[in-house]
C-alpha cells in the first residue's frame, strides 16, 4: 500500500481572516489553535536545564523513574491504580499517537476507524495514513462491523463534551462485541468546569467501572501540554493493555520514537506536582467566564463545552460568516468545518490567550450589536 492524498492543511483556509483581523487598530485577538501562552513552570524549565548532558541515547520506553510517575499520576489524578512499568508508554506529544496510531496497530485497508462526529481532524488523517477507513459516529450502535479502531476524546476538541462512566463503559463494551480496540484521548481531563465536571473528575476510559478491571483492547492518550504548558516539549504518554503498548513500544523502538532525555526528565517533575496544575486551571477559568459572558451576549449560543480548553458556540448561521464577522472585529476563531462536516454553523474558540486579550475581544464584542 502507497500512501494516498492527504486533506489541504485545514488552517490554510483561515489566512484571509487572519489578515483581515490583523488591520483592526486594537491588534489581533487570536482565539484560534489552542496553542499555551503562560510561561513553562519553573519547576519544569529548571528540571529540563539540569538535564542537558544527555550524551546516551533515550529510552523509547521511558526512564523507569518517568514511568513510575505516569503510573503514580493515574493512580493521584485519573483514579486509575495499579498501572505497571510495561503499561505505560511515553510519546512525542499526543497528535503523533493519534496520527500514527492506526498503522502502529496494523489497520489497513477493509478496516474501519471510528471517531467523534465533532473531532480534532488527526483522528482521520491517521487512518489516511494507515489506508483504512475513517467513519464519524458517537452512537456505538451506529459503529460497521468491520471497526478495529474506535477514537473516544473526551472531554472533547472542539465541543467540550465529556463522557460519563455509563457512556465510557457502553462504547468499551460495544467495541469488545466487535473485535475493536477502543483509544481515548483525555489530555484535557483535568479542565471540568460545569455541571458535574465542576466538581467530579472527568473518569478516564481505564477507569475499573469502565472495565471491569480488564484493560485488554484499551489505550488511554495524554499530553501535559495543556495543564502544564509544556506544548513545546513535545510530553504526553498512553497507557493500558500490556500487550497493546508492548506491540506500540517494539514499533517505536524500530522506528526511533524516542522523547529526549531532558523531557523526559522534566515530565516526571510536572507529573509529580499538582500545584502549577491547580494555577493553570485558576486561569483558564477566569478566562472562559470573561470569554463566555461576552460571546452570550452577542448572541452566539454555548453548546457543550463544560469541560476542556474551547467554547463550541453557534449563530444558527455557517459558521464561516460568524468567522468574518469576528474577523471585522480583529478576532480569530475556528469554524465547524475543520472539525467534520456535522457542525458547519459551529464556531471553536480557544481559552489559550492572555488575560489582556481575553478582555479586549470582551470589549469589542460588548461594543457592536449583538448578532440576530
Amino acid at each position: 500500500m502507497s500512501l494516498g492524498p492527504l486533506p489541504d492543511y485545514p488552517w490554510d483556509q483561515m489566512v484571509p481572516f487572519v489578515e483581515r483581523a490583523a488591520e483592526h487598530p486594537g491588534g489581533l485577538v487570536d482565539l484560534s489553535i489552542g496553542s499555551p501562552v503562560d510561561p513553562t513552570p519553573p519547576l519544569i524549565r529548571g528540571a529540563l536545564a539540569a538535564a542537558t548532558d544527555a550524551h546516551s541515547y533515550p529510552a523509547t520506553a521511558g526512564t523507569p523513574a518517568l514511568q513510575r510517575a505516569i503510573a503514580a499520576w493515574f493512580a493521584r489524578r485519573r483514579g486509575v491504580a495499579g498501572l505497571s512499568e510495561a503499561q505505560v508508554l511515553p510519546t512525542i506529544g499526543s497528535k503523533e499517537l493519534v496520527a500514527w496510531l492506526p498503522f502502529m496497530l496494523g489497520l489497513g485497508e477493509g478496516d474501519a476507524v471510528v471517531h467523534p462526529l465533532a473531532a480534532y481532524p488527526t483522528y482521520a488523517v491517521g487512518a489516511t495514513l494507515a489506508g483504512a477507513r475513517a467513519v464519524a459516529a458517537d452512537d456505538p450502535a451506529l459503529w460497521p462491523a468491520d471497526t478495529k479502531l474506535v477514537w473516544l476524546n473526551s472531554p472533547g476538541n472542539p465541543d467540550g463534551r465529556v463522557l460519563d462512566v455509563e457512556a465510557l463503559r457502553a462504547a468499551v463494551n460495544r467495541a469488545r462485541e466487535l473485535g475493536a480496540i477502543v483509544a481515548s484521548d483525555e489530555c484535557y481531563a483535568e479542565l471540568g468546569w460545569d455541571g458535574r465536571w465542576a466538581t467530579e473528575p472527568v473518569p478516564s476510559v481505564l477507569d475499573e467501572r469502565v472495565t471491569g478491571g480488564d484493560l485488554t483492547g484499551i489505550l488511554a492518550a495524554y499530553s501535559l501540554s495543556k495543564q502544564s504548558n509544556l506544548a513545546g516539549y513535545r510530553a504526553a504518554f498512553v497507557a493500558g493493555d500490556e500487550a497493546l503498548i508492548s506491540r506500540l513500544l517494539t514499533v517505536r523502538k524500530h522506528a526511533g520514537m524516542m522523547p529526549p532525555s531532558p523531557v523526559q526528565t522534566a515530565m516526571v517533575l510536572a507529573l509529580g506536582d499538582d500545584e502549577h496544575v491547580a494555577r493553570q486551571k485558576s486561569l483558564y477559568r477566569a478566562r472562559r467566564d470573561v470569554l463566555k459572558a461576552a460571546l452570550e451576549a452577542w448572541g452566539l449560543r454555548i453548546d457543550h463545552s463544560e469541560a476542556g480548553l474551547y467554547l463550541w458556540a453557534t449563530a444558527g448561521v455557517d459558521g464561516w460568516q460568524t468567522i468574518s464577522e469576528l474577523a471585522e472585529l480583529g478576532i480569530v476563531a475556528g469554524p465547524g468545518h475543520f472539525y467534520g462536516s456535522h457542525y458547519p454553523e459551529h464556531v471553536r474558540f480557544s481559552l489559550t490567550a492572555t488575560d489582556e486579550r481575553i478582555a479586549e475581544a470582551a470589549v469589542r464584542l460588548g461594543a457592536v450589536r449583538p448578532l440576530g
